[in-house]
């Protein structure tokens, strides 16, 4: 009869072994780290992270009774962190007591969560009344004197691995495969409206008129009078206004100058996104469509943290513009 093979005598498989160590070194890193750390970490404080937790805690606590179950506070920093680092073994020797197939399994499942409709649509949506559209017309006004702006459009590039399915059609300009993202800012550098479901080889011009923020202008749910201001890669649309290709002196060439500022809003709202998500930053070693769920989770929680992180906080010590408190959750909620 072949003996299994155990630890000092006491009949454990190494396996099961091994999982029992890595339940007895989770850490409650909500306890132990600060909120100082907890910003570096996890772009979050205690309360920011609690508040994403509360918000996917019914859909991601897990049926079984087992004692050692993993917690919804552990799902939602693990995502967390992979989504600030980009690299999932740092899930993994973060002290979480995870092993690298419970880390994937747990980002996979908090993703699929936090990308469903119902939640998109509580952070990310394009307004439609008169009240918060002035608010964004003024704060573009405020830029450049460009009037009547409410929003401004771009796309960016999210490099993923070769595919195994239609490996071609995610191949750029610049000969790297990629999924193209259509977003679109406010004059905060809050998020109104994305798309990510075209590869790379997507035109910007074919993306917008797919895409539902097009049948909302063109079906005039927005009022008459607001404009997004795109480059010169997207068609002139009353709604939609470009650069002059070649403009002469005077109004035109004004006109140009006001675009170019007011419009290098979108570009500095991507770069918050990518630099406060560093996932976004690299190579994503993801099929497409859990990419598309990736990007969609950047997105809600950009705006659930804030463009603009209120003076004095830890952040802009940190990592730059990238992380908030749970005060201004309180604030963005309409708690306070």
């Amino acid at each position: 009869t072949t003996i299994p093979r155990t630890f000092s005598g006491l009949g454990v498989p190494p396996k099961q072994l091994h999982k029992m160590a890595n339940r007895r070194g989770r850490r409650d890193v909500l306890q132990t780290l600060d909120d100082r750390e907890l910003l570096r970490r996890y772009r979050l404080d205690r309360a920011g992270i609690m508040f994403v937790v509360d918000l996917l805690r019914d859909a991601i606590t897990s049926p079984t009774r087992r004692h050692n179950a993993i917690t919804p506070e552990t799902k939602v920093i693990t995502t967390l962190r992979y989504l600030a680092t980009g690299k999932m073994q740092q899930c993994s020797s973060d002290d979480l007591g995870l092993s690298q197939s419970s880390v994937s399994r747990v980002i996979t499942q908090t993703l699929t969560v936090l990308s469903q409709p119902n939640i998109v649509t509580q952070f990310v949506s394009f307004p439609l009344d008169a009240r918060t559209l002035h608010t964004h017309k003024r704060a573009f006004m405020d830029i450049a004197g460009f009037p009547g702006i409410v929003g401004v459009i771009d796309g960016t590039h999210v490099r993923i691995i070769a595919p195994s399915e239609d490996e071609a059609v995610f191949v750029n300009r610049r000969n790297f495969h990629s999924i193209n993202v259509q977003i679109v800012f406010n004059g905060a550098c809050k998020i109104l409206d994305f798309v990510v479901k075209w590869p790379d080889s997507t035109h910007d011009a074919r993306m917008l008129s797919e895409s539902g923020i097009r049948q909302l202008f063109e079906r005039r749910y927005v009022p008459a009078n607001c404009h997004l201001l795109g480059d010169s890669g997207y068609p002139c649309k009353p709604w939609l206004l470009t650069p002059y290709l070649q403009p002469r002196q005077g109004p035109q060439l004004n006109y140009n100058r006001a675009h170019k500022t007011t419009r290098a809003v979108v570009e500095r709202g991507i770069g918050q996104l990518k630099r406060r998500f560093h996932v976004l930053h690299g190579e994503v070693r993801l099929r497409p469509e859990k990419v598309s769920k990736v990007i969609i989770a950047c997105a809600i929680l950009h705006n659930i943290c804030g463009s603009t992180p209120p003076e004095g906080n830890l952040i802009g010590k940190l990592d730059g513009p990238g992380s908030c408190d749970g005060s201004m959750l309180q604030k963005y909620m309409g708690l306070v």
